[in-house]
């Protein structure tokens, strides 16, 4: 259910939001949002047919820029093609990022880096990049997040650290760009369908326990995360800036042990 069932068509109209990583999954539904409102959208992301593919569902709204978010030159590139197409933009949408189960003690240094990379790194560049631009437009930066930030999950020991420097980062930003009038929140989605990590339990019974395990007994919807992502934007929450909003339906209140005992028999279904 798109955002416009409670907001106005028009509450975004003439804004411009910038999506990393929005060629699929969570920030292509946070695009979608933003775009029923009628904002101007851009998105990156490292794989061009994904690009085109999302660009072809927001032609109507905005334009596609391509970059990967770990080098920052092309990013910066990108950045200035969204501005120079659409206006300095007003919301930044930090979204890209890897993921996969590996146990701590088999994870190679160039996994830990290239995912640290992708997350961490790739936020801050853009966050760096876009600058200026929010500066001139007072605007917002979200950033998109994860339970293993706050709380341990086995076979995440890399997640956990990219997510966690980048709910870190977001704080110093908020109390750094504040003078400026920038505002910087994280969100944390919980298990959302349409995403890479649910498409992976195939078992209708390993599902279930997951759902099961969540209070509000469903999984949530990418247009539950870009509902949210629409309130923290400009003008609704005017006043909340370095907050970590958990949108999960309550998953980690419980604990990771579900999660951990999936993503082991994943690894091990894996493995053959």
């Amino acid at each position: 259910m798109l955002v416009t069932q409670y907001f106005s068509k028009d509450l975004y109209k003439g804004k411009t939001v910038f999506v990393t990583g929005g060629g699929s999954g969570i920030n292509l539904g946070v695009a979608k949002n933003f775009a029923a409102l009628g904002a101007n959208v851009a998105i990156c992301g490292r794989t061009q047919e994904m690009l085109d593919a999302a660009a072809a569902e927001l032609r109507a709204f905005g334009t596609k820029v391509s970059a990967d978010v770990r080098d920052s030159a092309p990013l910066e590139a990108a950045l200035e093609k969204s501005r120079a197409a659409l206006g300095a933009m007003d919301v930044l949408v930090c979204g890209a990022a890897g993921n996969f189960l590996v146990p701590a003690e088999k994870l190679s240094p160039n996994g830990f880096k290239t995912v640290i990379d992708i997350d961490l790194l790739g936020s801050f560049n853009a966050t760096r990049s876009a600058f200026e631009q929010l500066k001139e437009t007072k605007g917002t930066i979200l950033y998109i997040s994860a339970g293993m930030a706050y709380m341990p999950h086995a076979f995440q020991v890399h997640v956990g650290a990219a997510k966690a420097g980048i709910d870190m980062m977001m704080k110093n930003i908020a109390l750094e760009w504040g003078r400026f009038g920038i505002r910087a929140n994280s969100i944390v989605p919980g298990p959302i369908e349409e995403t890479e990590g649910l498409k992976r339990l195939s078992d209708p019974a390993e599902k279930k326990k997951l759902i099961n395990a969540v209070p509000l007994r469903r999984t949530g919807t990418v247009d539950d995360i870009g509902q949210v992502a629409a309130f923290l934007a400009p003008p609704l929450a005017s006043y909340i800036t370095g907050c970590v909003v958990v949108c999960d339906g309550g998953q980690n209140l419980p604990g990771s042990a579900l999660f951990n005992m999936g993503a082991e028999q994943m690894l091990r279904a894996q493995q053959g």
